[in-house]
């Protein structure tokens, strides 16, 4: 009901049309065992319409149903074919088409005026049939130009949802007033078709994604925040992600052994941006972002999102900073960086460099990122963070993948911490100012987050250990791959049948104590997280700056038993700069800034350790979170300054561990104490030890380079633990 106020946790939107939407209809998700799923197909009002397969060539399991064969484009016909059956299949799926629609009573339709009538159904169906014909991009755009043409000769008397085709039955419209969307026309000649909804309202991509996403598994959720379905990928696909080789910024990249900077050429990303526009320039309308990276003005970033779904447009207004008025988007200008997001269409596994179904391209020279067969909505966050790792080194700007908060005497605090380490719960305290969650610059002027918002997991979330995240999921976050109950869609956090990747994404005014503007004084504290679980690790030690700068460049944690299919025992993970996939310089490059910053500023580096304790993991228990906050607050405090506790030196890494912390029982401070048997303790200590060892000979090859100091190749070298490794 029009009338029912937003947001509302039991409202339940008119039924979206099923026929012609514009996004894939899957059949075989994933998920359709879940709660989620049967939320999907139960409706209390509207019945469904019955849905029948239409014989179509179906697409295997190699993924390449997008290519001839012989390595030539096939981009026109997928098109074509495409607006003709006003559908685009996901590999291993076949299209669906109503059989029979029943329309509500909630309109009176005239015979003649009838969507099914026939005369509605030839004038509807001639130019859609005239596009499969088409044969090249310009006489595609003339069939396009033809069937919009067509809609206007429909009676005036027909509901508007089915002159702009998105409905073969009468249902309530959305809203068309102009305050809901901005006219615009986007540079791209292959986009100047569509209809262009840009920096659309939060009510108003409530409305787009509950009307044309409930397929893809978009519902309301008790608190009104927005749930929905990220499709086969519910994380991000590492190895699918690419970076153009052949620019004048090849000699900035980091490739080789270690990289994630996987090379592509630059015909093959041509070809990837061709197949995205293509697909985008095909669909009725498309949902346009424009925002800025980096609170700090002097190094603010324009960007550029252009996607197909609701869900997106939504995930990205709320990630990136927002215009802060009407005049300040119409002034917006030229985008310094642009995201075609394309995920609902598969890439072409015979393009040269692509490997699979899903393509995540950049193109540093272009500033401009191509995603293909993924609609996780991270890949366009991080392909921010990824290009802001590039950009930002060259204004002598460190770009950090940690969070960030302040106390009340303006005291800065950086976290480094991979998955599972406690990043996010530890930077998100009620007593200091949340700057940011994930995303940081740090340049002369201090530290500012990238973004306008966070992105949590959601896996185990409760009230009583993560408040102030709790709080944040209500109307305006997006959450994805959540399970909720069909009756109060109420999110069950501990439920992980879709992923263990849940997540949120919600403005980071959202969290009570935030601090806007997200600026910061240069740090004083850096605390760098780990997750041992082979308990051998303190919870807490001060690190000298080499011994800063190898931590931060090994980036350590581990995985435990259940976490991975096949993972039966702690498994080290190592992530150069606590973010190894988003870099693009060798992380060297970033070590050496951060020495160089933490040098001039003062700023005292921690290792914490979040894992075991008492022994491995199977064997001892994990650090209990109440230590490890004990732990932190100290060190905000200044509880553990040299002037108030002594220090002893571990063997072996040589760490500079505190006898006393407020809080803390004195056995947890010393590893080795809690340890029933103190030999097999050394060993488990020199076996981790290696593995540092083992992953920092990598880099071997760079530590010969004369392009880094050799100074500080020494410092760090002189960093590494006390073991000889064996070959």
């Amino acid at each position: 009901d029009s009338c029912c106020p937003f947001p509302f946790p039991f409202f339940s939107p008119p039924r979206p049309p099923s026929p012609s939407s514009q996004q894939p209809r899957s059949v075989s998700q994933h998920h359709t065992t879940s709660k989620h799923a049967t939320m999907a197909n139960t409706r209390s009002s509207t019945p469904a319409p019955a849905m029948v397969n239409i014989a179509a060539p179906s697409h295997n399991n190699n993924d390449n149903n997008n290519d001839n064969g012989n390595g030539n484009d096939n981009t026109t016909t997928s098109t074509a074919n495409t607006l003709a059956n006003d559908t685009i299949m996901e590999e291993d799926t076949d299209i669906l088409e109503p059989a029979e629609v029943t329309s509500p009573k909630t309109t009176n339709v005239s015979p003649a005026t009838s969507p099914n009538s026939e005369g509605v159904k030839r004038i509807a169906s001639t130019a859609r049939n005239e596009i499969a014909k088409a044969k090249t991009p310009d006489e595609l755009k003339e069939k396009q130009k033809k069937r919009k043409d067509s809609k206007s000769e429909l009676p005036h008397s027909l509901p508007d949802t089915f002159k702009s085709g998105h409905a073969t039955s009468v249902t309530p419209t959305l809203h068309t007033s102009k305050s809901l969307s901005t006219s615009f026309l986007l540079s791209e000649k292959e986009l100047q078709s569509c209809e262009v909804l840009r920096n659309l309202s939060t009510p108003a991509l409530y409305e787009h994604a509950l009307k044309f996403e409930e397929k893809q598994g978009t519902h309301l959720t008790s608190t009104g925040a927005l749930a929905t379905l990220s499709g086969k990928k519910t994380g991000r696909s590492p190895k699918d992600k690419r970076v153009v080789s052949d620019t004048p910024m090849e000699s900035a990249v980091w490739r080789g052994l270690g990289s994630p900077n996987i090379p592509l050429n630059k015909t093959s990303f041509l070809c990837n941006r061709e197949t995205a526009l293509d697909y985008l320039g095909s669909l009725e309308r498309l949902y346009v972002f424009d925002g800025y990276a980096n609170w700090d003005e002097k190094h603010r970033v324009k960007v550029r999102v252009v996607c197909a779904r609701p869900y997106h447009a939504l995930f990205i207004n709320n990630l990136l900073i927002r215009p802060s008025s009407e005049d300040e988007l119409a002034a917006f200008g030229v985008p310094d960086f642009t995201i075609y997001n394309a995920g609902s269409f598969p890439a072409n596994r015979f393009n040269d460099g692509v490997t699979s179904s899903a393509s995540v391209s950049l193109n540093l020279e272009s500033r401009e990122l191509v995603i293909l067969g993924t609609n996780y909505a991270g890949e366009m966050k991080k392909g921010v963070f990824t290009y802001m790792h590039y950009l930002m080194p060259t204004r002598g700007v460190l770009t950090l993948h940690s969070g960030c908060n302040v106390g009340k005497d303006g005291d800065t605090t950086l976290f480094f911490g991979l998955s599972g380490t406690g990043k996010t719960t530890l930077s998100t305290d009620r007593d200091r100012p949340l700057v940011g969650d994930d995303e940081h610059c740090w340049s002369d002027d201090g530290v500012s987050n990238i973004e306008g918002g966070c992105y949590a997991k959601c896996i185990d979330l409760s009230a009583e250990h993560e408040p102030e995240i709790f709080q944040a999921i209500r109307y305006g976050t997006v959450v994805e791959n959540v399970v909720f109950s069909d009756r109060s869609r109420v999110i069950d956090y501990h439920d992980c049948q879709i992923t263990e990747n849940t997540r949120a994404a919600y403005p980071i005014d959202f969290i009570a104590n935030a601090k806007l503007p997200c600026l910061a004084h240069h740090p004083k504290n850096i605390i760098m997280l780990c997750c041992d679980a082979y308990g051998v690790l303190p919870p807490v030690s001060k690190l000298t700056i080499g011994q800063a700068m190898f931590m931060f460049v090994s980036g350590y944690t581990a995985k435990v038993a259940g976490t991975e299919d096949g993972v039966l025992e702690p498994e080290a993970t190592f992530s150069a700069c606590f973010g190894g996939a988003f870099l693009v310089w060798h992380p060297f490059k970033y070590a050496s800034m951060l020495a160089e910053r933490m040098v001039k500023h003062g700023s005292t580096a921690w290792l914490v350790n979040t894992g075991w304790t008492g022994g491995k993991y199977g064997v001892g228990s994990r650090m209990q979170l109440k230590y490890t906050r004990a732990i932190v607050d100290a060190i905000h405090d200044g509880s553990l300054s040299e002037d108030l506790v002594t220090y002893h030196t571990t063997g072996v890494f040589n760490l500079q561990v505190p006898r006393a912390c407020p809080g803390v029982p004195d056995n947890i401070l010393d590893p080795s104490l809690c340890w029933t048997d103190l030999e097999n303790f050394q060993a488990t200590l020199r076996m981790l030890a290696c593995l540092y060892q083992q992953n920092f000979a990598k880099y071997e090859t760079a530590m010969n380079s004369p392009s880094f100091d050799a100074n500080l190749v020494k410092a760090i070298r002189d960093a590494a633990p006390d073991v000889v490794l064996t070959r």
